[in-house]
């Protein structure tokens, strides 16, 4: 059997943990360390509170190898604490030092042998239970603004899944809080990974419209009823994105002449444009179904300071001058304009 390529082998779906593993060993052996480091300096200054019965002098090597069994509760006896004030040293600091190593080491066992066995046992349950999470099919500059458009708007990053060839690319989905598999997104084993068919929604944005539109009809086929939207760049592949099963095809060129030909008609109808489309705007424009207060009542008529603008019924489009939307039904869609929060 050949071996398959890299970028079509199946690897298991991560997300980043808080702290890397390097630092979480470099903070935990550096705090083992200080306080080994302050016992032994509490010992030296208070060495004459100490006798050592093979030889009687506690030199610096007696109070490092002191210490050393004192904090792992050996104790062979050969030094020992005779004074008052170096028993009180043992039992009120060096004691509480003794348990803070203690469970320092204790630690950092539980943190490698059950948290991360832990963390990947948890991730691949999360993996079989996908269900109502976003898919994104690329993590270029298209899909990553997508990614963060979606945090800014409230959506939790551990229900956003990203899938790239790219190392590098899914690093820094990680870092935003996504799940992450790496892999090529036409081949059907790893969409089956990402349990595509249940996804809320499928974006694709692949960097090439030959291998965008490859994807969306491998999506298509595995997941008939899901939302794909997909981004092209070429005018003609737009109908074949479409009849790939692309229910929402975007082509940022196209958008782009739309904005330099709104802002040459008027200096704020560009920006009032990217306004509506982010987050970070003034108002923002949201498709939603119609709720059920709003139910009989005009499109013009909507609660919560919203404009109504389209009315989606059956398929069919409906502006808000149209007779049809002076009123709602159950079933309809929406697209309105609301002042974000």
């Amino acid at each position: 059997m050949s071996r398959q390529p890299r970028s079509a082998r199946f690897r298991a779906l991560r997300r980043r943990i808080p702290v890397p593993v390097w630092a979480d060993v470099t903070l935990r052996l550096s705090a083992a360390l200080a306080l080994v480091a302050f016992v032994v300096l509490i010992h030296w200054l208070d060495r004459d509170g100490l006798r050592d019965t093979v030889d009687g002098h506690t030199s610096f090597l007696d109070v490092v190898y002191f210490t050393m069994i004192s904090i792992t509760t050996t104790g062979f006896g050969d030094i020992a604490p005779v004074s008052d004030r170096a028993r009180m040293i043992e039992a009120v600091i060096v004691t509480p030092i003794r348990v803070a190593v203690l469970f320092i080491f204790v630690g950092t066992a539980y943190n490698f042998l059950f948290k991360r066995s832990w963390e990947a046992w948890r991730m691949k349950r999360i993996q079989q239970t996908l269900t109502g999470h976003l898919v994104v099919l690329g993590f270029g500059i298209s899909g990553s603004q997508a990614v963060r458009e979606l945090i800014e708007r409230g959506t939790e990053p551990g229900r956003i899944v990203v899938m790239d060839p790219d190392p590098e690319r899914l690093d820094e989905a990680e870092e935003l809080g996504c799940n992450v598999l790496e892999g090529d997104a036409s081949r059907d084993e790893n969409l089956r990974a990402v349990h595509v068919d249940t996804a809320q929604s499928v974006l694709v944005s692949a960097g090439r419209d030959d291998s965008s539109i490859l994807i969306v009809l491998t999506v298509r086929h595995l997941a008939p009823r899901v939302p794909i939207s997909v981004v092209v760049r070429a005018e003609d592949n737009e109908v074949l994105a479409q009849q790939a099963g692309a229910d929402t095809v975007i082509n940022p060129v196209k958008f782009t002449g739309l904005l330099l030909a709104g802002s040459a008609q008027g200096t704020q109808t560009s920006d009032y444009l990217v306004d509506l489309a982010s987050a970070k705007g003034r108002v923002q424009l949201v498709e939603r179904p119609a709720l059920p207060q709003e139910v009989g009542r005009s499109l013009d008529d909507l609660p919560d300071r919203a404009r109504g603008l389209r009315l989606i019924r059956a398929g069919q489009q409906f502006g808000y001058w149209e007779p049809e939307a002076g009123q709602i039904e159950p079933g309809d869609q929406i697209i309105a304009i609301m002042p974000t929060a």
